[in-house]
């Protein structure tokens, strides 16, 4: 069955989506790691980092409403206050996480997150996947599994943070998508009303949990123009990161997000191999491997499951949202007898057509 002309177009964006996202993310840890490293630049203050990154994103969606290039629709300042502490806690609790687990565990939890966002978007969504997806899901978290686990040592406070870092990572990255559909906004829209919000907050406590992190406060560290430079990279590439993660969550999904995002994994560490002489043994590229093909078989499996949903489906439309319905109930007052009549004769005719 051949796709049509919009079906193509919407795959190129897809794709470019994706695209952008790999690219930007795996730039930015790239940058993050020249500037944060001891033999790079020592910049120990990712929370604040992050507030800076959320700074020139608002300032961008800023620019972009001012000049017409976006348009601000309104989304209740509740909603953007609860979907901004969900944000910031998910960024906090990781840090806190990275700090207090040890890189096995630390790893172990961000996987956990697939099935996770799969049960919260069942619970939430009654959202249903098939055996193919369930199969292609485990395929992934065991690939990069066995190639990014190594030493899992567990303590109570770093178990909290890091179920704490699953639930609002995952409880946020549902809300992007619950959130544009809900208020009908664009991706680009709703993160210009939040990104604010979140830098505002970020750089006001950022420093603070900082300081508790690594001992130190961002004022204590000295600035040189590689510094500078990095900083300002990193934040450039966080405006296309955060841009490109609302659009994949809202064409898709937060499964999807998460389980085709571990294709940045793989990334990074083909790039550490080989710029940063980062040891590459068999059992990652074995992880690497499985992990590929896991994300090919879902890429199948979604599209399977499309395939069947659309057969199932009958075509056009047979239900009306609570709007339509609102609409319908205002306006039967004021249609003419005559106007039904004609209603009625182009169903019956249109009907008789088809």
């Amino acid at each position: 069955m051949e796709k049509t002309e919009s079906e193509k177009k919407s795959s190129v964006s897809d794709v470019g989506a994706w695209g952008m996202n790999v690219v930007s993310s795996v730039g930015i840890i790239m940058a993050n790691k020249q500037l944060m490293s001891s033999s790079g630049f020592g910049f120990s203050f990712a929370t604040t980092l992050t507030g800076f990154h959320f700074a020139l994103t608002a300032l961008v969606g800023m620019v972009s409403n001012a000049t017409g290039l976006s348009a601000s629709k309104d989304i209740p300042l509740w909603e953007l206050l609860w979907f901004s502490i969900v944000a910031n806690v998910s960024i906090a609790a990781m840090n806190f996480s990275l700090m207090l687990n040890s890189v096995g565990f630390y790893q172990i939890s961000k996987l956990s997150m697939i099935p996770v966002v799969c049960v919260m978007e069942w619970i939430l969504h009654s959202k249903h996947y098939s055996r193919e997806v369930k199969a292609a899901v485990m395929v992934v978290v065991m690939g990069v599994g066995i190639c990014t686990v190594t030493d899992v040592k567990v303590n109570a406070k770093g178990f909290i943070c890091a179920c704490t870092a699953v639930f609002s990572t995952s409880l946020q990255q549902i809300s992007i998508g619950s959130l544009q559909k809900k208020y009908s906004v664009g991706s680009f829209e709703l993160l210009s009303k939040t990104a604010p919000i979140q830098a505002l907050s970020l750089l006001i406590f950022g420093p603070f949990v900082d300081y508790f992190l690594s001992g130190k406060f961002i004022t204590t560290y000295k600035m040189t123009y590689g510094a500078i430079f990095c900083i300002l990279l990193s934040c450039a590439l966080a405006v296309f990161c955060n841009i490109s993660q609302y659009l994949c969550i809202g064409r898709f999904s937060a499964t999807s997000f998460q389980v085709l995002g571990h294709m940045k994994t793989v990334c990074v560490l083909t790039l550490g191999w080989l710029l940063f002489d980062s040891e590459m043994t068999f059992k990652n590229i074995a992880g690497m491997g499985l992990a590929v093909v896991g994300m090919v078989i879902y890429s199948w499996a979604i599209d399977l499951e499309k395939q069947r949903n659309s057969k199932s489906t009958p075509h056009g439309k047979n239900s009306m949202t609570e709007d339509e319905i609102k609409l319908l109930k205002e306006g039967i007052e004021h249609i003419d007898l005559k106007d039904v009549e004609l209603a009625e004769t182009t169903t019956t005719t249109t009907t008789t057509k088809g």
